[in-house]
């Protein structure tokens, strides 16, 4: 196996590029909020300068730490094990907002549903990575694979984050594609997922709610349909320009989440269409070079580790831009590496890490 002398320039750089736009627009986005609730304009902005600090420090030591470490069964297993006693552990915590999704010392909090996609990823690789020509015995193959995923998906729904909980089985879905399965097992999947998931939208009211918001904004304006309405007024006077950096308008309490769910939106307005497909494009640019490792690499441990750190990043930037764009009904998904978030970042760079060092032993 050839071993390269750096890793993915390309990758590299586009990574580097989304969290310095992130610091920026985060500083952008939040700069009055912050002013309004913490006395300081730099507030937001210092807490996620520090979490990109330690991320981008994690990228490094884990790009350099050959990927066939983790091919131990004593760390998938543990990191497994620790990540579901943590999505259990939350709802020890109090809630905050009538969910359980923090695990809070002092001023720090962390989000264990973070961590679930990369324990899904490691746990999926470790268990294909010599099982994968079978893949079409779905009792000894398949079920062991996907079990883990539904489990921890489950804990996470439990929260209540229907979203995360999503993103976590396509990229469980994306992984075993890679790994052979037919498509009519992911079909099945699909119509065993129909029920649970009428129950989860239909019966639950706020989500309901936001189906018909996603339908008709205009119907509730005010109430559930404000989110989307606010979001598409930001896109929308953004233009081809924009408003120029710090000027958007949309952010001065109107625009909910703009430093985190919305973040998109305030960068179209601020941006504009420039902006926002620059951004498109530099994810597009993740999802080429990191399809590219996948298909270049012999070795089906990273193969599917490299599968799914992709997904895992172009997933939840999908789905966060077609929220914000209307496409979808609203959903709590940040942006990678440009919402602010301290778990977020930390863990995405972290994980990006070990999709750098793969790329430094690709053929």
């Amino acid at each position: 196996m050839a071993k390269r002398v750096s890793v993915d320039k390309w990758l590299f750089t586009v990574i580097l590029l989304l969290v310095f736009i992130g610091l920026v627009m985060v500083f952008s986005s939040s700069a009055v909020m912050a002013k309004e609730r913490f006395g300081s304009s730099y507030s937001f902005l210092l807490r996620q300068l520090g979490w990109a600090a330690a991320g981008i420090a994690a990228m490094l030591l884990v790009m350099n730490i050959d990927y066939k470490q983790y091919q131990r069964s004593s760390i998938v297993f543990t990191f497994l094990g620790l990540t579901t006693l943590l999505l259990v552990a939350v709802f020890l915590f109090h809630d905050s907002h009538g969910s359980h999704r923090w695990i809070k010392a002092g001023p720090l909090s962390f989000q264990p549903s973070e961590l679930a996609k990369p324990a899904i990823i490691l746990y999926l690789a470790f268990f294909l990575q010599s099982r994968w020509q079978q893949i079409s015995d779905w009792k000894h193959v398949l079920l062991p694979a996907a079990a883990p995923s539904v489990l921890l998906a489950l804990l996470i729904v439990k929260e209540p984050d229907l979203g995360t909980a999503v993103a976590c089985m396509a990229i469980t879905a994306s992984i075993l594609y890679i790994a052979g399965m037919k498509m009519r097992y992911l079909a099945y999947g699909l119509l065993a997922s129909l029920l649970p998931l009428y129950f989860l939208i239909v019966h639950v009211s706020y989500r309901w709610h936001r189906i018909i918001a996603f339908l008709d904004p205009w119907k509730d304006p005010q109430g559930h349909g404000f989110h989307i309405i606010q979001s598409m007024i930001a896109v929308s006077t953004g233009g081809v320009m924009g408003v120029g950096l710090m000027e958007g308008k949309q952010k001065l309490f109107y625009l909910p989440e703009p430093h985190t769910d919305f973040i998109y939106a305030n960068i179209a307005e601020e941006l504009g269409l420039w902006g926002a497909a620059l951004v498109v494009v530099l994810f597009s640019i993740f999802l080429w070079r990191g399809v590219r490792v996948a298909l270049r690499t012999k070795d089906p441990f990273a193969r599917f580790l490299a599968t799914g750190i992709t997904a895992m990043v172009v997933v939840q930037a999908l789905i966060n831009m077609s929220v914000v764009l209307g496409m979808m009904p609203t959903k709590g998904i940040p942006l990678p590496f440009i919402s602010y978030g301290g778990s977020s970042l930390f863990i995405t760079l972290a994980s990006v890490g070990i999709l750098l060092n793969i790329t430094q032993q690709t053929d």
